[in-house]
């Protein structure tokens, strides 16, 4: 077990880009290699524009705000799960004003308060990254719209999710009115994120992103990286979803929507990760008071197992849980 299993290499910026293009780097958010990168991400994405925004976080709390002040309407409908509920220290409402509401996906038409934008997330992570069929994800947006609501995409992990949806990227798209999508966490850049839509909507969220500190003088290691990323990764997301499938099957789990899914366990977390070791990596309370929980990833480091192999790592470590 002392190969890793779980997780991604991630190199140094210039042991992973080799020579650094001869171009000019961007200055203060324009061109370079970040114009470069907003340009190719529209492009994979079929949007009419994209732009480069210095993290997840900030890239949702400027696609939500851009919303309400196109709706005239503060309440965001989102699930009781969503990444602004429990990961971003109530910005949506100390920073700009907006009021998220807790609704299921399935609630989405039945909701008794009249929201203006509706956030869905492709895949749940809190779920365990779990997708929704087609004809779900359809459902969910049309209801929505016949509600005359707007619909923004938390597509953080929307890169690997076309294998489990069985559309490419621009017909996802295509059902929303924005998308935000990140670079670090499947692709493997340093940092950074992108928020996508019609060209009007980017110009507006060029605003806000000066106004919430993103206009940095200069990102182009995060650009060139996350370019890199789309170079090497994203090819090959492919055989992760598919190699995903065989580490689960040798652990006796279902089977995983993403290259990714969520492993929960009883017993003490400190325990089970000084078990693990680079196998499964670390745990952490899931919540419940008596459980753990960790989140394997199957990228570069794991094609290198076998299903045998996979299936004898894990009972090993049953054996000394």
């Amino acid at each position: 077990m002392n190969r890793q299993l779980s997780g991604v290499h991630k190199k140094t910026l210039l042991e992973a880009l080799g020579p650094v293009p001869d171009v000019d780097p961007d200055r203060y958010g324009d061109g370079g290699p970040v114009g470069a990168l907003e340009t190719r991400v529209a492009q994979l994405l079929g949007t009419e524009a994209a732009l480069f925004v210095p993290t997840g976080t900030m890239a949702q709390q400027i696609a939500l705000r851009c919303w309400a002040d196109r709706t005239h309407n503060p309440i965001v409908a989102m699930h009781p799960q969503a990444h602004p509920l429990h990961h971003e220290d109530d910005a949506l409402t100390v920073l700009s004003g907006l009021r998220p509401i807790k609704v299921r996906n399935s609630d989405v038409g039945s909701c008794p308060e009249p929201y203006g934008t509706l956030l869905l997330e492709v895949p749940d992570r809190e779920a365990g990254f779990v997708l929704p069929t087609w004809d779900e994800l359809t459902s969910w947006v049309d209801a929505a719209r016949e509600r005359d609501a707007v619909v923004h995409l938390d597509g953080a992990r929307l890169w690997e999710s076309t294998f489990g949806l069985g559309k490419p990227l621009p017909e996802i798209v295509g059902l929303f009115d924005s998308v935000y999508v990140s670079f670090y966490k499947s692709l493997e850049g340093i940092s950074g994120a992108a928020l996508a839509g019609s060209a009007d909507f980017v110009e507006q969220a060029r605003v806000w992103r000066h106004r919430y500190g993103g206009m940095l003088f200069q990102q182009w290691p995060a650009a060139l990286s996350a370019l890199h990323g789309l170079d090497t990764v994203l090819p090959r997301l492919g055989s992760y979803v598919a190699h995903a499938k065989v580490v689960a099957a040798a652990m006796g789990l279902p089977e995983p929507d993403t290259h990714q899914f969520a492993l929960r366990l009883s017993g003490d977390p400190a325990r089970l990760t000084e078990v693990s070791g680079k196998f499964l990596g670390s745990f952490w309370p899931d919540g419940t008071g008596v459980g753990a929980k960790t989140e394997v990833t199957v990228a570069g480091p794991a094609l290198e197992w076998t299903g045998d192999e996979v299936a004898s790592a894990w009972e090993e470590f049953q054996s000394l849980i």
